[in-house]
């Protein structure tokens, strides 16, 4: 399927590769660097490609790395798209076309989910009234466990330890305790900031403009990520409860098989806190913005939690970024999601890419002044 090529081996090169293959489809660019800098000095920034109508009534907008080391697949499908299947179609009048690229720069260079401020940006989008503040029941007894304050070793008593609070507690108590997003521990994982990150203040100024919500009255927006499910399969998490004309007006979309409703005692998602598909409904109220989160399977969870661990407790407590002991940690980090197996790559970009053209042909079907429903 010859997907693995458009893996990038690191941020630099897949911006590189994102701006070449967006200049040469004949899109419009434009880059919001962050204050950060990258491991060698090097600029940090949100780069954005449109193409289309310039006042639209249906938009998809695709986005990668908003969880900066998942940036790695995001990026590839987003390059792949440009490179292979853009140039093959014609957008129709009033459709427009939007590429996000590493809305986390940070996490995307430095190897982190998050921040350079520790905030995982998917928890980081409250809502109007709501505060930066509190956690899940069970995170504050589980904080041992997640966030030691001493240095990694590789010889670890974690798979125990988790291992017996997942016999304990069960796997849907488990990941909702842990991974809802809390706000009382800025050193800890799933830390969702203390106000509004830079990457939130840069789409809340600009998203409504890319995606022309001012005349669209339909958005999809795919946002991709990795970590959870089966490894290479997808599913597509949509902020709608089961029963709700928006999960089977997307399932006939997408496929019924793959739109996961907002059950997160059931599925492979769970119950969070400042996510962006919840914020962009409350943003643009006059416009149907649907943000559909596609997340690719890797490992198994407590492997990807056990790498999260890790990874953060080399980045606070480790003998600095270059000792043996972070790279090995930020190298679980990077395999936990984005893992180097070339078949899990040639068979995930190719669908990656599928969501998109479905997400296309959704919209284009949609005559112009018709709305897309409840």
């Amino acid at each position: 399927m010859n997907g693995a090529r458009y893996f990038s081996p690191d941020y630099s090169t897949a911006r590189e590769r994102f701006l070449s293959a967006a200049k040469a489809a004949g899109l419009e660019l434009e880059s919001h660097p962050i204050a950060a800098r990258g491991p060698g000095g090097e600029e940090l920034a949100i780069d954005v490609a449109t193409c289309g109508a310039a006042e639209p009534t249906r938009t998809v907008v695709v986005s990668s790395g908003l969880h900066g080391v998942e940036g790695f697949l995001g990026s590839a499908c987003q390059l792949r798209y440009l490179e292979e299947h853009l140039p093959q179609r014609e957008l129709p009048e009033g459709l427009r076309l939007v590429f996000l690229h590493a809305l986390n720069p940070y996490g995307f260079a430095w190897i982190r989910r998050v921040n350079e401020r520790n905030v995982d940006l998917n928890r980081n989008f409250l809502r109007p009234g709501e505060r930066y503040e509190g956690a899940p029941e069970g995170y504050a007894e589980l904080n041992g466990l997640l966030n030691p304050t001493r240095p990694p070793r590789r010889l670890s008593a974690f798979y125990l330890r988790a291992g017996a609070t997942l016999a304990r507690q069960g796997m849907a108590k488990l990941k909702n305790a842990v991974a809802g997003g809390q706000y009382d521990f800025p050193l800890g994982v799933f830390f969702g900031g203390h106000e509004p990150e830079e990457t939130q203040r840069i789409l809340d100024e600009h998203l409504a403009r890319w995606a022309g919500t001012e005349s669209a009255e339909t958005v999809y927006h795919v946002d991709f990520h990795s970590g959870l499910g089966p490894s290479a399969t997808y599913k597509l998490l949509v902020d709608h409860p089961s029963g709700a004309p928006a999960v089977d007006e997307l399932g006939a979309a997408f496929g019924s098989d793959v739109v996961e409703p907002w059950e997160p005692s059931l599925g492979v998602a769970y119950e969070i806190s400042g996510g962006l598909g919840t914020w962009a409904q409350v943003r643009f109220p006059e416009t149907r913005y649907e943000v559909l989160v596609a997340e690719f399977g890797t490992y198994p969870p407590i492997k990807v939690l056990r790498a999260l661990h890790f990874e953060n407790r080399a980045h606070h407590h480790g003998r600095g970024p270059t000792h043996s002991s972070t790279r090995w940690a930020k190298g679980l980090l990077k395999e936990a999601f984005a893992p180097a197996d070339h078949g899990w790559r040639d068979t995930v970009v190719p669908r990656g890419v599928a969501i998109v053209e479905r997400a296309l042909r959704a919209l284009e079907s949609q005559p112009q002044g018709a709305g897309a429903g409840a």
